[in-house]
């Protein structure tokens, strides 16, 4: 069984929710990610994510302002997060189910990696290869 630890993204890059949108935007550039997940503040918060779908929504339809609005403000929080040790299958059907295209994968409650729709259509197409 193909489980999401297979195929998951382990190096994952991480924001403050304080941060702001320009600083956001700035590190996605810089490390050519298209999301980010937020980080908690305390043991007991849940992880966010940052994807350009709420960068697109809040700067460009709402008009937002990069250099007032913080991450916190644009991001998913919470994310939808997911066991490294569940099946391929079943983090797909999630996907499918909620209409996502990444998952935060947590082993306990500690960040672990990131698992993406490309990397799960990916790993398909290398095994169909």
């Amino acid at each position: 069984m193909l489980t999401v630890k297979d195929v998951m993204v382990p190096e994952v890059v991480t924001i403050s929710p304080y941060s702001t949108l320009r600083e956001a935007l700035s590190v996605m550039r810089e490390r050519k990610v298209k999301s980010l997940v937020v980080e908690r503040q305390h043991a007991h918060d849940a992880y966010g994510m940052l994807s350009y779908r709420e960068l697109l929504q809040t700067v460009v339809a709402e008009e937002g302002d990069v250099d007032l609005l913080n991450v916190y403000d644009a991001a998913t929080i919470p994310a939808i997060t997911m066991n490294e040790h569940l099946s391929v299958r079943q983090a797909a059907a999630l996907m499918s189910r909620y209409h996502l295209s990444r998952l935060v994968v947590v082993e306990g409650n500690q960040l672990v990696g990131l698992l993406a729709m490309n990397d799960i259509l990916a790993r398909l197409m290398d095994d169909l290869a």
